[in-house]
């Protein structure tokens, strides 16, 4: 496994190992030892969750206020999105600072995205299969959410404005200047 760090502290690319040949391809997709002995971390992920989306779609930008805070660990299954996290975490020189990374089916790469960020992604090809390890369970009370098109945020989800489907929810979060953090 590749680690491959970004301009924001914490926030990493990872690369599996690909093993292939005319049969198919093998990697291991998670191993814990080995991501601890890499980034210096402990994650202990309680629950995976999986989502199918269709070209435009966006989902998020969405986190889990402290004390039920997620880490994730995000990759694509099938298709091609792009992934986007931001800095909510208050003390951080990164603070409301982005990073975009392209997760899709053939780079296998994955998307390590500590406590303390929002998380979302937008769907590039036709259908996408999306996959991620949480470090916390999923707490509704603690639902939190910035709207993906904030102006201050200026994210490119790589979509054409016709082409974009977000659910009403997404639609109705927060900006970044209002939203809640307690990062």
């Amino acid at each position: 496994m590749k680690i491959i760090s970004t301009e924001i502290n914490d926030l990493f690319i990872l690369e599996p190992e690909v093993f292939g040949d005319d049969r198919g391809y093998f990697f291991e997709s998670y191993n814990k030892m080995k991501l601890d002995s890499l980034i210096g971390s402990v994650y202990t992920f309680v629950q995976d969750n999986e989502s199918k989306s269709s070209y435009g779609v966006i989902r998020g930008l969405h986190y889990q206020l402290a004390p039920f805070s997620q880490a994730k660990l995000v990759r694509v299954l099938q298709g091609k999105v792009y992934d986007v996290a931001v800095d909510l975490r208050k003390s951080s020189p990164s603070f409301g600072n982005w990073v975009g990374v392209e997760l899709s089916d053939e780079n296998k790469r994955q998307f390590l995205i500590p406590k303390g960020f929002a998380h979302g992604f937008s769907v590039l090809s036709e259908t996408a299969v999306f996959a991620y390890k949480c470090d916390e369970y999923y707490h509704p009370e603690a639902e939190a959410g910035i709207v993906f098109n904030d102006s201050s945020l200026n994210i490119n989800w790589k979509v054409k404005d016709e082409d974009l489907k977000v659910s009403s929810k997404d639609g109705l979060l927060s900006k970044f200047e209002k939203a809640r953090m307690n990062f």
